[in-house]
């Protein structure tokens, strides 16, 4: 990992993208008024989808599931039909373009785009944020 999970650690987001990080008290000091959201787990960067898109009825749904699964972008050999690009298009699902190598992020960068998720104790996906907007949380 590049950093350290911060024991109580939170993340400012604004317009779509990590304006501070830091412990919820640093960021609630640095950002008075701001909305709260806590879940428990670990908060991090979102994932990558690497492999084929889950199956679900719609385009639509394929892209959801992702976004259940922790991740904000997907490889774009796997989002290979017009509806599965327009689908993650319109949800700002990120489709990472073939002969890209890929490193995924290991620490919530400032001034990046706010992509995080929220992890349990068992690995499972609690919360998703794509591009600064909640896109699924577990309930």
């Amino acid at each position: 990992m590049d950093s350290e999970p911060v024991k109580n650690g939170a993340v400012a987001v604004e317009a779509g993208r990590v304006v501070g990080t830091g412990t919820l008290a640093e960021v609630q000091e640095r950002f008075p008024g701001a909305r709260v959201r806590r879940w428990p787990g670990v908060l991090g960067p979102a994932l990558l989808h690497q492999g084929p898109l889950p199956n679900a009825p719609t385009p639509r749904e394929r892209i959801h599931e992702v976004l259940k699964l922790g991740a904000t972008a997907v490889m774009e050999e796997h989002a290979d039909t017009p509806e599965l690009r327009s689908a993650a298009a319109r949800n700002d699902v990120v489709v990472v373009p073939r002969d890209t190598t890929v490193r995924r992020r290991t620490a919530l960068i400032g001034t990046g785009r706010a992509d995080l998720a929220v992890f349990d104790g068992t690995g499972a996906c609690i919360a998703t944020v794509c591009a600064g907007r909640l896109v699924h949380r577990r309930r």
